[in-house]
């Protein structure tokens, strides 16, 4: 299985604190998405960097390119336009409690 590290970045600055009621639904519909993954066992994390720029960053598991593409294919906030995706291999090189 291999990682891939998911990056959501938001339309404008400060996205948090000014979203819109379309932009929150959309979200919420998102954080379902991201809690279904992590029920599945494919997220192993997930959350958005704080402060002026509040890029969302997702680190997941997917046995290729393909599947991952399909993976972030299914979140409603980048199917719905909200945030831009972009998606790129990883690989965990250190975890706490991994050796």
């Amino acid at each position: 299985m291999t990682e891939w590290i998911y990056f959501l970045h938001p339309p404008r600055d400060d996205f948090a604190a000014t979203m819109t009621e379309e932009e929150r639904a959309a979200f919420a519909e998102h954080a379902e998405w991201l809690a279904r993954l992590m029920a599945d066992g494919v997220l192993i994390v997930a959350g958005p960097t704080g402060g002026r720029i509040n890029t969302g960053i997702g680190i997941f598991e997917a046995p290729d390119e393909e599947t991952a593409r399909r993976i972030i294919a299914e979140d409603p906030v980048a199917r719905g336009g909200f945030a831009e995706p972009e998606l790129r291999p990883y690989r965990v090189g250190f975890l706490r409690g991994r050796q």
